[in-house]
């Protein structure tokens, strides 16, 4: 089993943030390059079982909702149908958790899944870099102006949830 992880920094409040990306059809909203998605089987965005169709960058890809949590502010889906990368037992997190000292969120997403061994640090860099990708993505829909340019990147190091950025936000 591989891990993909990346967590940023945000100024919005953890409500505010999940209020956005709590509806699982909303990938539209937030995502830049998303087009057209809907839920399938007519079920709601918020419904654990969900299939999302989403349109993305040319392609079609299918995710089933399997975990839901107001408590955690967490979603956790899988793909359904064909994989968008060589990977089996794919699932994925996306938890947005409160800072306590100021009003701003800690974002985390990160995905497990099975590849071919030599293929590992690949996919789980590709992975990670989406992850940053769309999270910057949620930055720029939310108006945040810390992007990723007032970040300096650091160093790898083992994380909880395998390996992941360190950034430092402010020199």
């Amino acid at each position: 089993m591989t891990t993909a992880y990346y967590s940023t920094i945000f100024r919005q409040s953890a409500p505010e943030i999940w209020k956005i990306v709590r509806d699982f059809n909303n990938y539209p909203v937030w995502v830049a390059g998303s087009g057209e998605s809907r839920i399938e089987d007519g079920k709601s965005g918020d419904t654990v079982s969900a299939v999302r169709n989403v349109h993305y960058q040319g392609r079609e890809i299918r995710q089933r909702l399997l975990a839901l949590s107001d408590v955690e502010r967490a979603q956790v889906y899988e793909f359904c149908g064909a994989p968008s990368l060589p990977v089996t037992d794919f699932r994925a997190t996306l938890r947005i958790r409160e800072i306590v000292d100021g009003d701003g969120a800690f974002v985390e997403w990160w995905a497990n899944f099975d590849c071919e061994p030599a293929r590992r640090n690949e996919l789980s860099g590709t992975l990670r870099a989406w992850f940053a990708k769309w999270l910057e993505s949620l930055r720029a829909s939310l108006g945040d102006g810390m992007g990723r340019d007032t970040a300096v990147e650091g160093e790898w190091r083992p994380s909880l949830h395998g390996s992941g950025p360190i950034r430092r936000l402010w020199p």
